[in-house]
C-alpha cells in the first residue's frame, strides 16, 4: 500500500474513532455501558463531594491553595449521584461521601481504593421548620410526626432510597415507629441542600437534616435533634479514586483530613474524630 493510500485511510479511520470514542462516552454517562477511566492524574484535582460538605469543603480548598499554591476543584451533589457519576467515568480525585453505603458501593465497584479509607468526621440528624413557625419538641418513641405536622403538612428530606439524609431520615422514622405512618407526607429531594430549601421557601413544614446545613440556613430553626439510637452514625468517610493514587493526591487527602481541616468542620458543627 502506498503512503499515499494509507495517509488517505488513516483520515478516514482517526475522525470515525473519535466519534465512536464520543458516543461510548456519551452512553456510559447516561447509563448504557461503562467507560474506560483516565489513568493519569488531573492537573488541577478535582475533588468529589457531599453536598452538606459545601461550605467547609470551599474553606478548606482556599486554606490549602494559600498554604500549598496549588490549586483544587470541588463537584458538590448527593453521595449517590457523585457514586454513579463515578461509575459513569467522570473524572475526579478524591470521593468524600456522606455515608458509608455510597463509599462501599464504590469500592465494590473497583471505583475508589480502600487502602485510603478515612473517616475524619461526622454529624448529626436534626428536625428544622421555617423560623416563624418553629416550635420546640422531644422526639422519642412517643413523639407523633403526624400530629406535629398537622392535617395537610409535608416533611422535606433526601430522596429515602438513594440519598444519605433521606436513608437516615427513613431509618430514623422507622426505628421511632412513625414511618409507616407520614411516609406518603415525606417529600425527597435531590440533595439535602434541596431538601433545606423547601423548608426555607415554607413549601414544607418541616425537614430532616443534617445539623449543619440547618446551622448555616438563614430562615429555619432547629426544634430538635433525633436520638442517637435512632439511626446509624453519620460519617462521612474519603477515599482516592482508582487510577488517581498520586503523591499529590495523597497529600490534598491527609490535608483534607488534618488539623486544619478539622479546625473548619468544626466551625461549621461537624462532629470531628
Amino acid at each position: 500500500m502506498s503512503s499515499v493510500v494509507a495517509s488517505s485511510l488513516l483520515a478516514v479511520v482517526r475522525p470515525r474513532r473519535a466519534v465512536l470514542g464520543a458516543a461510548a462516552l456519551a452512553l456510559a454517562v447516561l447509563g448504557f455501558g461503562p467507560v474506560a477511566r483516565p489513568a493519569q492524574a488531573q492537573d488541577v484535582p478535582t475533588v468529589f463531594a457531599a453536598a452538606s460538605l459545601t461550605n467547609a469543603f470551599q474553606d478548606i480548598g482556599a486554606a490549602y491553595t494559600a498554604k500549598t499554591g496549588k490549586k483544587v476543584t470541588f463537584s458538590f451533589a448527593a453521595s449517590s449521584a457523585l457514586a454513579k457519576q463515578l461509575e459513569a467515568g467522570a473524572p475526579a480525585a478524591i470521593f468524600a461521601s456522606a455515608d458509608n453505603k455510597w463509599m462501599d458501593y464504590t469500592e465494590g465497584k473497583d471505583l475508589t481504593i480502600k487502602s485510603t479509607r478515612v473517616t475524619p468526621i461526622g454529624n448529626s440528624l436534626v428536625l428544622i421548620m421555617p423560623a416563624d413557625k418553629a416550635k420546640p419538641v422531644t422526639i422519642d418513641k412517643s413523639f407523633s410526626f403526624a400530629d406535629f405536622l398537622g392535617a395537610d403538612g409535608k416533611i422535606a428530606t433526601g430522596l429515602t432510597d438513594s440519598v444519605p439524609i433521606g436513608i437516615y431520615a427513613k431509618t430514623a422514622l422507622t426505628s421511632l415507629g412513625q414511618w409507616d405512618k407520614i411516609k406518603d407526607r415525606v417529600v425527597g429531594a435531590e440533595s439535602v441542600r434541596a431538601a433545606l430549601a423547601l423548608v426555607e421557601r415554607g413549601e414544607a413544614a418541616a425537614g430532616i437534616v443534617y445539623s449543619t446545613d440547618a446551622a448555616i440556613a438563614k430562615n429555619v430553626k432547629v426544634v430538635a435533634t433525633f436520638p442517637a439510637d435512632s439511626h446509624p452514625p453519620v460519617e462521612y468517610p474519603f477515599e482516592i479514586v482508582k487510577g488517581q493514587d498520586t503523591e499529590a493526591n495523597r497529600a490534598l487527602l491527609a490535608f483534607l483530613s488534618g488539623p486544619e481541616a478539622k479546625a473548619i468542620y468544626e466551625k461549621y458543627g461537624f462532629v470531628v474524630k
